[in-house]
Parts: structure tokens; sequence; C-alpha cells
């Protein structure tokens, strides 16, 4: 059974809903790490932190429910990406998905359809 674990953040806006939440579930070897709302620079960092605080040998970044996507983004998953070399999976929402194939990244082989 997943273990799941309580590193999640979110980012309040003056008592709106959150923007920005991420949590993390372990399954043995593989770590998967699933963010909602706006990843940016403010955020960024919190993601890819969450994704290396678990010992794992195979890493989904599920971004299906990303909003948002920016440049402090890309350059977190390309830097998990170098973590995680054939071991990375990211699951993009429309947004993410365009954000990446606009920066040229749509073709890696870690980005699922």
């Amino acid at each position: 059974m997943p273990q799941t674990l309580c590193h999640c953040c979110s980012v309040d806006q003056g008592g709106a809903a959150p923007v920005f939440s991420v949590t993390a579930q372990v399954d043995g070897d593989h770590l998967r790490v699933q963010v909602t709302g706006e990843v940016d620079m403010a955020t960024a960092d919190t993601m890819f932190q969450t994704a290396l605080r678990e010992p794992a040998k195979r890493l989904t970044l599920d971004l299906r429910a990303v909003t948002f996507f920016d440049s402090a983004a890309i350059h977190a998953v390309v830097r998990l990406a170098q973590r995680f070399p054939d071991a990375l999976t990211v699951l993009p929402s429309p947004q993410v998905r365009r954000v990446l194939d606009i920066s040229g990244l749509g073709e890696q082989d870690w980005l699922a359809d």
C-alpha cells in the first residue's frame, strides 16, 4: 500500500483559496509528487525540494492540476530530469504541455502524452 507523506505546502493569497499545493506519496522505490495550482518563481523550488525529500529510484511528477507554469518551473523540471535520468515521468496539464512545447521540451522522453 502506498505511503502518503505529509509533505504538503500551500501558498495562501490573502484569504483566497490556495494557489499552490504539493503532496508526495511513496510506494516502494517510486515517489509520486502531485502539484496543484501555480508553479512559478515563488513555488517551483518547493516542488523541486518535495521531489527530493524521500529517497526514490523513480519519480512521477503529476502536474495535471497545474494552471500556471513559468520559466522557474521549467528549470525545476529540467533539474529533476537530470537527477532522475530515465526514471522521471511528467504528467502535464494542457497549460504545462503548451509551455513545454513552446520552450522546446515537448518531445522529451520524460513527458507523458
